[in-house]
This record gives C-alpha cells, structure tokens and sequence, in this order.
C-alpha cells in the first residue's frame, strides 16, 4: 500500500525531468514536502477535455455520487479489482492520473513492538509518477484521488505485501488518454519499476502526519 509519501522536487523539475509535465505547471511554486499523508491536496497530472492539465486534489477519492465524504479513505486501490469496484469504476475507465513524487515510506515493527518507518526510493532520488484515478463530486465540490497499488516486488516485499503502482514512462501517454479501454489500462499497469526500488531506515519522527522538514528523510544511524 501507500500510507505517505514526499515530493521533493519543483514542478519546474519535473518538467525538466519528464517530459509528460503540461508547461504551464513550471509557474507552480509548490514547496518541497516531505510527508506528505491522506486527505492532503496534491497536485497530479490527468486530462481535462482534451487538454493535459496539473489539477489540485484531495489524497482519498470522494466518488462522484457520493452524497458525503466516505467514512474509511480511500487512499490506495488495488489494481487487481478497481475497474469492478462502485467507487473506482468510472474513474477507471476515464479518469486516470498521475501522481508525481520522490519516494514513499512503509513500516516494519522494531523489537520493542513499535512502527520502524522506511523510506523507498528510486536510485540517484529520480522523480516518478504514482498511476492514479481521480474524480471530482459536485455535490461536494471535492476533487480528489488514490494511487494503485500492486503485490509487492521481491525486492520490498520483506517491508509490505503491496506497492504502489510506479508507472514506466513507456506507459503515461497511454495511461492518461480517455482512448485507452480498461483491458489495456489495465495492461499497462504492470509496466511498473518496483524492482528498481531501493529503502533505508529513517527516524521514527516521521511516524507523526503532522511531522515536517527534509529531517525526516536522513537515513537512520544505527
């Protein structure tokens, strides 16, 4: 799963990193952050009508019938189900996102029985994208989304079961386009990079939502 995550690079660095990035998103002066947890707003790439945009949401997608925000978050789907899911079927079909970020956290339990937070990350800290699904409920008027999630690569697994879902680059255009039917959507989320993840420890501040800071990302001394 993804319970947090950092964003650690400017909008402007990641249109000059990934190419995918709409131009007008370079003037966002968004700060670093470096815990980022659900139902925080987040930036994310999708397609409005027919132009590619960066749209703020909320992190727990609110349906679009939903009459009230729902009571457990919907941060993650599992991409394994979500096209047959009631809350993540339509989106699934027309409104799927990217998420940009820097690295997530997960948590093991240490010997005294509390939370040890891990951070994961590509090599050399390269920017990525979440695949997400997005949707916007008017009768809330609350734009939001959750990240897909996938069986954990060997790699991570020895940290948590699940992984969220780091799309290829090869599979963004298609990803994003409302002319990918859900049999090919869902194809393309196996072209995922979890086996090029890599962790450390970091410290247990970052176990706190409300926790802030670049701190929080040093790896641990032990």
């Amino acid at each position: 799963m993804c319970g947090r995550f950092t964003i650690e690079y400017s909008w402007a660095e990641y249109h000059n990193a990934i190419s995918i990035i709409p131009t007008t998103a370079k003037v966002r002066n968004d700060p670093p952050r470096y815990n980022v947890a659900p139902t925080q707003g987040v930036g994310f790439v999708c397609h409005d009508d027919d132009d590619l945009v960066v749209k703020d949401g909320r992190w727990s997608l609110v349906p679009f019938w939903a009459k009230e925000i729902p009571k457990y978050a919907l941060i993650n789907a599992r991409s394994e189900t979500a096209h047959e899911k009631s809350s993540f079927h339509e989106p699934f079909k027309s409104k799927r996102c990217l998420i940009p970020a820097t690295a997530y956290y997960e948590w093991t339990v240490g010997e005294d029985k509390k939370k040890d937070p891990h951070y994961i990350y590509l090599p050399d800290k390269e920017p990525f994208f979440f695949a997400g699904l997005w949707a916007h409920n008017s009768n809330l008027d609350i734009t939001s989304f959750a990240i897909l999630t996938a069986a954990a690569h060997p790699v991570i697994e020895a940290l948590h079961d699940r992984m969220p879902i780091i799309l290829k680059e090869d599979a963004w255009k298609n990803w994003l386009s409302k002319e990918t039917e859900v049999g090919e959507a869902r194809s393309l989320l196996t072209q995922n990079r979890g086996s090029e993840l890599v962790s450390y420890r970091v410290d247990r501040a970052v176990n706190s939502s409300k926790a802030s800071g670049a701190d929080l990302i040093k790896p641990l001394s032990i």
